[in-house]
């Protein structure tokens, strides 16, 4: 048994805010594998499916994002998990834009939501830490996280989600490698072959064919009454 959890606030108005992007994660896996729609439990929205083998419990905690931890260690205890079978999904401003790293335990670098799990579940749970970028200063930091994502970022936003989507049974499974690739071939699509000529000169473009004369089908004495006309 696997419990994953994306990290947010709930309500439409925080719905495309960077710092729902675990919400997003959680969402798109449900929607994408075929999870049964999202139910309250747990003061949280909780759906269970399958990863490939793994069951799997999805959970977005409702309580807002300083509180998540409640929510959290509440679905823990009733599934009887440990923190290593927890995956949590956050946005991390330490990391550029489109950026992905899977982690396992450590601080929670003053981020309110993991600050809370720490409380409620310990530090040694995994994390997806999903990068939205730096406003460049500190002081700016709760403003740009709680503020919709750009158009720019849509591109590179719907190619995380789609990997995360295309890696979640292996890292349901335990294959975090497996699942980092997932989401990097979606990022950083391999290039494919162009068709163009290598460098160097253009060869010379062959010469228009001539037209043809037409063939003269005059007997010989029809060309001598014709050149006297």
């Amino acid at each position: 048994m696997r419990l994953f959890v994306g990290l947010g606030n709930p309500g439409a108005k925080y719905a495309r805010h960077r710092h729902n992007i675990g919400f997003m994660a959680v969402e798109r896996i449900a929607g994408d594998h075929g999870f049964p729609p999202f139910r309250a439990k747990f003061q949280g929205l909780l759906s269970e499916g399958r990863l490939g083998r793994e069951r799997v419990a999805l959970l977005m905690p409702q309580t807002f994002m300083n509180e998540s931890g409640r929510s959290v260690g509440e679905a823990a205890r009733f599934y009887k998990v440990e923190p290593d079978d927890i995956v949590v999904f956050h946005d991390e401003i330490d990391l550029a834009p489109g950026k992905l790293k899977v982690k396992q335990g450590g601080g929670h670098a003053g981020h309110n939501g993991l600050r809370s799990l720490h409380a409620h579940i310990g530090a040694d749970y995994g994390r997806i830490r999903m990068g939205v970028g730096h406003p460049g200063h500190k002081d700016r930091v709760p403003g740009y996280v709680l503020h919709d994502f750009a158009k720019a970022d849509e591109g590179w936003l719907d190619d995380m989600l789609r990997g995360i989507c295309d890696g979640a049974p292996a890292l349901a499974e335990g294959d975090r490698a497996a699942f980092s690739n997932a989401v990097a071939l979606r990022l950083n699509p391999p290039r494919s072959s162009t068709g163009t000529r290598p460098d160097g000169p253009r060869p010379p473009e062959p010469p228009p064919a001539e037209a043809e004369a037409p063939r003269d089908e005059r007997s010989s004495l029809q060309k001598l009454v014709d050149r006297f006309r």
